[in-house]
């Protein structure tokens, strides 16, 4: 039996292919795909920046309905609505145990691979496709709860986990000032996510107006346009001088990473979530020569059942509502456009849905 699939075939190229459904294997479950979406992190596996298997699916934000259970997975039932998270943990790794699901390291003598929580769409087939075989389904299989649509739950799998983990890692504390550096969809969900932790002035970083607009609507006291101005200086006008206690940088560039550092106060987090294709540099003075107490801390995408449980029970609760996010609908047939659009941020795009 095939399916259609979108595959990398080669730096610049993913197309639709029929590919053969996945066989399942006893902890597997397969998902028939009834939404997905694209990440910037499969822009930079287009553009050849981040190195995956050619013929590989690509994609890891499925919602979906079971399709298939394998042999010794308990607590589901075919045709049940569910989600994936972006990130897959084995669930019993020593890098699960400590926590640290996305460095899954499962079958290592140590227990431990840097982003080896990243499964879908890196070192196996992904979820923009008719079908996607979910490993350790047991631990990484989440109920959709009744009364949620696909569209509201879209974001769970990847951007709404990583936005909202910025804050976490970040420390964002009752009353904190926090800058996020840029609003594509992570920076927004960095923004939302750091609103709900209860941050007093949240301000958001960008170039586009339509970007900033959301980020006003999802929770930004104030906006900067950084094509307009220099965002370091606004965001220490802003704080009086003092600095932001935490800077989330959410793009993955020199500049922004070197932007965030610059208006962090002393004692101050930077929070990376950006995937970078170059080294960084660390600017001598903004690092107050290595005594100024910052943090620097990484977060990849946290995943897993509970995850994305407690992440789908927020936006049960009206807490947030993400689904103004998916600006444009495309088919799956038509998956190859719906690249263009979105790689080149076209016609205002923030995410696309894809469906059958």
């Amino acid at each position: 039996m095939l399916m259609k699939a979108a595959v990398f075939v080669e730096p610049g190229r993913i197309v639709l292919e029929d590919k053969p459904v996945p066989d399942v294997g006893p902890n597997d479950a397969l998902l028939r795909v009834t939404t997905t979406t694209i990440c910037g992190t499969d822009v930079h596996i287009l553009k050849g920046e981040y190195p995956v298997a050619r013929g590989l699916t690509v994609g890891h934000e499925p919602v979906g309905v079971i399709e298939k259970l394998g042999s010794a997975v308990q607590g589901y039932a075919e045709g049940q609505r569910v989600i994936a998270g972006a990130i897959t943990p084995s669930g019993w790794s020593n890098a699960c145990l400590c926590g640290q699901c996305a460095q899954d390291g499962a079958g290592t003598p140590h227990g431990f691979k840097a982003m080896g929580g990243w499964k879908f769409g890196n070192t196996i087939d992904g979820c923009q496709a008719e079908y996607v075989l979910v490993p350790d389904a047991m631990a990484n299989l989440a109920p959709v709860p009744d009364g949620l649509s696909d569209e509201q739950v879209l974001m769970c799998p990847d951007i709404m986990s990583t936005g909202f983990s910025s804050a976490e890692s970040g420390g964002v504390r009752i009353g904190d000032s926090v800058a996020v550096f840029a609003q594509g969809p992570i920076g927004l969900c960095a923004t939302a996510g750091a609103k709900l932790s209860g941050a007093s002035l949240v301000i958001g970083v960008d170039r586009l107006p339509e970007r900033l607009r959301m980020a006003a609507t999802l929770g930004a006291d104030a906006v900067v346009d950084s094509s307009r101005q220099d965002p370091v200086a606004e965001i220490m006008r802003l704080t009086g001088g003092r600095g932001v206690d935490v800077a989330i940088e959410a793009l993955g560039t020199q500049a922004t990473f070197e932007a965030a550092l610059r208006v962090l106060r002393p004692g101050g987090t930077l929070s990376s979530l950006g995937v970078y294709s170059t080294d960084l540099t660390i600017p001598l003075n903004a690092f107050a020569a290595g005594l100024g107490d910052h943090r620097i801390v990484t977060t990849l995408c946290p995943g897993g059942k509970e995850r994305m449980r407690r992440l789908m029970a927020v936006i049960a609760a009206r807490r947030i509502d993400l689904s103004a996010m998916v600006t444009h609908r495309f088919r799956l047939d038509d998956i190859e456009s719906a690249y263009e659009v979105f790689a080149h941020q076209r016609d205002g795009v923030l995410k696309v849905a894809i469906t059958p």
